[in-house]
């Protein structure tokens, strides 16, 4: 709803004072969106994905083949460059999604789940990218069930269960005394308790 590509019930979203759904068009340019499991045009090559977003912002083609290259080396993928899509690790599949939700340098980043599949090395690099990004002014909203992620990344948190907020404020106000995951899964509810059946205790 946040990002225009689910239209709220009631009630109203705005980003930097752009009403998403009164001005769609004028709000769209302000976010850069990463959807986990959402196909991309895997037939296209890094750089032609890259570019291909670029130009769909209104962007001109030479300042999205300067950011297109500057991203690559950002993300450790102008190797591929060339390389179609389709024939990415899930890792590269991540990273090329996020510099298509970079390239036109939005105020505010949406992120669904993204380092999952990425290796350690791609997550450290991407959260450099992203502290800098908040350090000069971006918002990034991260939305992911690895709660020792949020918890490191994130310092204000809502849990979000059923179209509902549970609980939001800062990590420390919405943790408690506990860690986030305990917090998270004493406020959503449904944990199993007990050890299991005897036939699965191997003493």
């Amino acid at each position: 709803m946040a990002t225009g590509l689910l239209r709220p019930d009631s009630g109203q979203v705005s980003i930097h004072g752009v009403d998403v759904w009164a001005n769609l068009v004028e709000a769209k340019k302000l976010v850069g969106n990463l959807s986990d499991g959402v196909r991309l045009f895997d037939r296209l090559t890094g750089m032609q994905l890259i570019t291909y977003a670029g130009l769909l912002s209104g962007m001109p083609r030479p300042v999205v083949t300067e950011r297109a290259h500057d991203l690559l080396a950002l993300l450790d993928l102008e190797a591929a460059a060339s390389t179609l899509v389709v024939d990415y690790s899930a890792g590269m599949t991540k990273k090329i999604a996020l510099a298509c939700a970079l390239v036109h340098a939005p105020r505010l980043l949406v992120l669904d789940e993204p380092f999952e599949s990425v290796d350690p090395v791609s997550s450290a690099n991407i959260k450099d990218i992203l502290d800098g990004f908040v350090r000069s002014g971006g918002t990034v909203i991260v939305s992911s069930h690895a709660m020792d992620l949020v918890q490191r990344m994130c310092d204000h948190v809502a849990v979000i269960a059923q179209g509902r907020v549970l609980a939001a404020g800062t990590t420390d106000e919405v943790r408690g005394d506990s860690t986030l995951e305990d917090r998270f899964v004493e406020l959503v509810g449904g944990r199993r308790t007990g050890e299991g059946p005897a036939w699965l205790r191997l003493s």
